[in-house]
């Protein structure tokens, strides 16, 4: 059944069938019903998650404020890139508006990928970055970089 969207999602098209087997055994297909909340606001930041269908909200609550929704995720969005990033909590809390399907990573996971496989690592990353700086334009550099950081990645040598 993963498969299914594993193959829809823009994330993962252009890949080779290699890279693909490679990707596929790391994420795990979960469903949550409206109102549900995925993750909270300061909990371990263990997983990353790629929106096939639904919308997910996501809240902040500063310290002195009433929480706010400083973002709505529609399919092909991503949430929890603080997994990604190595931060040991979330910053932000995501809530599923609708009912929602999607594919789960965990960050150690993608650490392992990008060990283990550093081009299709790469890739993802690359990837990953675009949709989340779609959020804030011209963040894709800076997002790119703090990916690479916090994973501590070495981008693979040019064979050209």
């Amino acid at each position: 059944m993963c498969e299914e969207f594993f193959d829809r999602l823009p994330l993962f098209q252009g890949m080779s069938a290699a890279q693909k087997e490679i990707l596929r055994p790391l994420f795990v297909l979960c469903q949550e019903e409206a109102e549900v909340v995925i993750f909270e606001q300061g909990a371990p930041a263990e997983n990353l998650y790629i929106v096939v269908e639904g919308e997910i909200d996501i809240v902040y609550k500063p310290e002195d404020g009433p929480a706010i929704v400083i973002g709505h995720i529609h399919p092909n969005g991503v949430v929890g890139w603080s997994a990604a990033l190595c931060s040991p909590k979330y910053t932000s809390a995501a809530m599923c508006v609708t009912d929602c399907t999607m594919l789960r990573i965990s960050g150690r996971d993608l650490r392992s990928l990008c060990e283990q496989y550093p081009d299709t690592g790469m890739i993802l990353l690359d990837r990953l970055a675009a949709v989340v700086a779609e959020r804030s334009q011209h963040a894709h550099p800076q997002v790119m970089a703090l990916l690479e950081a916090g994973l501590r990645v070495e981008k693979p040598a040019s064979s050209g």
